[in-house]
């Protein structure tokens, strides 16, 4: 792998035009395609297999005319206060809101009438329209949702208050401007690391390049393949994190191969072998964990999971390639302006980096005790911890939808938020209204029901919708018995009647979805760890550094889930983070967090570890070697998991309650991966573990290939020799050498 990579970063440098314009064209490419893009990226989320889907897909064939499909809202209008919203001049107001709704777009199916369909609170002050759409929330224009705002608008003129919630509403705009301050603290990082304006900004351009190429294409790719819009977002923020750390290491050991005395060709050839040689399988233990989402079989994890794979590979390929060659055009202003002045090394002052590791080595039992013990306490709230899907109780207090939400759990109870949907079909109609009644009259003595709304029969007679409105909130755990025992009911009709009964509903849904999770994540966690120790037993050649990996990784993203319960369920520091409203981790985020950090914890165990056993192998012994190797590359992780917290820090402002939850949790992640297991715990572990570390069975050697991640056969790779570059190759450097 060193010897090929060497091979690919030589050539890269001396064609450097040439690959320059490679990544032009393919940036072009893609660009032209998501400008030609066929439609946007969906937001909805579906569950193959489970009840709650399978009932949603038989309202779909059964009601066509409901078009499920289809965008909705509910409008919810309330008179002023001491008025009843049936007095005439309320009720004209209503009528003529409504009315202005339904001229909002061309894509309104049909509103309901709340006094024909006896939509009224009890008290007689608030009343509610659903609004359905022939189109897709996705589908909907600009056009369409400030339509909809200007009917909500006219009805405050005429005294009523008037909110709605619903998928139709267009989402708020995102601001990028945490983003970019992320951005700009990763760039100060890199400025401070390398001291060099060129070193710092190349990691940033290759990364930027890298993410453009990904979200194009995703963009291209999100009409035809379906693409949940959470794709682009996560694909965004992995992409510049493994984007800047990847560059990052390149360049920084470039710097150092320039220092032994190589020539710029060859500096560059050894960094792309050596540093290379680990970005490559840091990249590759990335794309195992992200691509084994699929596993799950949630498609919106599923899209995530290869799109973010796809933004890792990218980076790669943009690391060992387009690297190498902007190296060529940047020169010697890489390595800075102190770069004659610098000490020898055996007089240098010990760094703090130098001065840690010896501190953790002095006494590894301790410090490996102590570093467990605290990641234990952290992890301590992830024993809370608490899984749901996000809905309008969740999003900002100042937001239409949100206000819509308490006014109808005001009005109409808790439970109102919450339908659930309750199917019964059977191809003989006669035997799906008797179900339908039996069940109802069956329902209405269920304890925490709120109310049953009699069943409503599609056209052909053989399917029959009742609604439950629950008398607790939708997260609840009395809502989520309710949901047992109305399936628990259902096999009971279906052993009395031969009818068939399905419960659907977001309650409905988010239970799927937590089953489809815990039956998910120990097939998930066995795939995905044991694919990645197998490809750290062909990196380092040993059992043990492997297997301490993975029980390294346990501990942090233990302790990242601890740390979002309390953030996000307790609300400790929540106005640090802009939270407005605690509740349930999102109940995907887990399971999604474990493929994420698996990767990223991944990345620093092999730059980390790379260099200890590349010092070992080149003839130091086993203590030694965890020095030297912490010493060449402590400074350099430490600039890496600076900047991709930085990076994730900068996600924490989305209105997305999953990119905030995911830029909290993995900017923690990182931090306690970064400076607890992998600075602390691995080099305590490796110091104790001794030669043992290193070793592998000889069967297991025999058959395993050498990859040379460490480069020792560059090692005596004499030193090629200046290339002579064609005058329209050459840079301003290159003459001056």
């Amino acid at each position: 792998m060193a010897t090929f990579l060497h091979k690919i970063g030589g050539a890269a440098f001396t064609r450097r035009r040439l690959v320059l314009l490679l990544w032009a064209l393919v940036l072009g490419a893609v660009g032209f395609g998501a400008a030609n893009s066929s439609g946007p990226a969906s937001s909805s989320i579906t569950l193959p297999g489970t009840e709650a889907q399978r009932a949603f897909d038989l309202l779909g064939e059964k009601f066509p005319a409901a078009n499920a499909d289809g965008a909705t809202a509910r409008v919810v209008l309330r008179a002023p206060d001491g008025e009843k919203i049936s007095s005439p001049e309320n009720k004209a107001a209503l009528e003529a809101t409504l009315a202005d709704v339904k001229g909002s777009s061309a894509r309104v199916a049909q509103i309901s009438d709340p006094f024909v369909g006896k939509a009224l609170s009890a008290d007689g002050t608030t009343a509610y329209a659903e609004v359905t759409y022939t189109a897709k929330d996705a589908d909907l224009t600009d056009g369409d949702h400030a339509g909809l705002d200007g009917a909500l608008e006219s009805g405050r003129d005429q005294g009523l208050t008037v909110e709605a919630t619903g998928n139709a509403l267009a989402a708020p705009e995102e601001s990028h401007t945490a983003e970019a301050i992320g951005f700009a603290l990763a760039a100060v990082i890199l400025l401070i690391t390398f001291g060099s304006l060129a070193a710092a900004g190349l990691p940033l351009l290759t990364a930027l390049v890298g993410v453009g190429v990904s979200i194009a294409a995703i963009t291209a790719l999100s009409g035809p393949l379906d693409l949940n819009s959470n794709a682009s977002a996560l694909a965004t923020m992995l992409g510049i994190a493994v984007g800047i750390d990847y560059a990052l290491f390149i360049v920084s050991r470039y710097r150092s191969e320039r220092a032994d005395g190589h020539d710029a060709r060859e500096a560059a050839a050894r960094a792309n072998g050596t540093a290379g040689s680990a970005v490559v399988f840091a990249g590759l233990t990335v794309v195992i964990a992200l691509a084994g989402l699929a596993v799950v079989n949630l498609p919106i994890l599923t899209a995530m999971g290869l799109a973010a794979a796809g933004a890792v590979v990218i980076a790669v390929l943009v690391a060992t390639t387009l690297v190498p060659a902007l190296l060529g055009f940047a020169g010697e202003r890489v390595r800075g302006r102190n770069r004659k002045k610098a000490a020898p090394a055996d007089t240098t002052k010990p760094g703090l980096g130098q001065r840690w590791i010896s501190y953790v080595l002095r006494k590894p039992a301790r410090m490996l005790l102590l570093a467990v013990v605290a990641l234990g306490v952290v992890a301590l709230p992830a024993t809370q911890l608490e899984l749901g899907l996000p809905d309008d109780g969740s999003k900002a207090a100042s937001s239409t939808q949100r206000m819509a939400y308490d006014m109808l759990s005001e009005s109409f109870g808790p439970g109102f938020n919450g339908p659930l949907t309750v199917t019964v079909d059977d191809q003989d109609p006669a035997v799906a209204r008797a179900g339908a009644e039996s069940l109802g009259t069956s329902l209405a003595d269920l304890p925490d029901v709120a109310a049953v709304v009699p069943a409503v029969f599609n056209e052909a007679g053989d399917t029959a919708i009742i609604t439950v409105i629950p008398d607790s909130a939708p997260g609840s755990e009395a809502t989520k018995a309710l949901v047992a025992d109305i399936r628990a009911e259902a096999g009971d009709l279906r052993s009395d009647t031969g009818a068939r009964s399905l419960v659907t509903g977001t309650t409905a849904l988010n239970i799927d979805i937590s089953d489809r999770f815990s039956a998910a994540i120990v097939p998930y966690l066995a795939l995905v760890v044991g694919l990645a120790v197998l490809v750290l037993i062909l990196v380092f050649r040993s059992i043990l550094v492997p297997v301490k990996a993975a029980l390294g990784f346990l501990l942090s993203v233990l302790a990242s889930l601890g740390a979002l319960v309390a953030v996000f369920q307790w609300g400790w520091l929540k106005d640090l983070v802009g939270l407005e409203q605690t509740g349930p981790i999102m109940s995907l985020m887990p399971i999604l967090m474990v493929g994420i950090m698996f990767g990223l914890a991944m990345d620093y165990q092999v730059f980390l570890v790379t260099r200890m056993r590349e010092a070992y192998v080149h003839g130091a012994d086993a203590r030694t070697a965890v020095e030297t190797g912490f010493k060449h590359s402590a400074t350099v992780v430490t600039a890496a998991a600076l900047i991709m917290i930085s990076v994730f820090v900068g996600f924490v402002g989305s209105h997305d309650a999953m990119i905030k939850a995911l830029g909290v949790g993995l900017a923690i992640a990182v931090a306690l991966d970064a400076f607890v297991v992998r600075m602390t715990i691995v080099p305590a572990a490796l110091a104790l573990l001794g030669k043992r570390a290193w070793s592998l069975p000889a069967w297991i050697d025999r058959i395993l290939p050498n990859v040379d991640i460490e480069g020792e056969k560059l090692a005596t790779h004499a030193p090629a020799a200046p290339a002579v570059l064609e005058p329209s190759y050459a840079g301003p450097a290159d003459h001056q050498r």
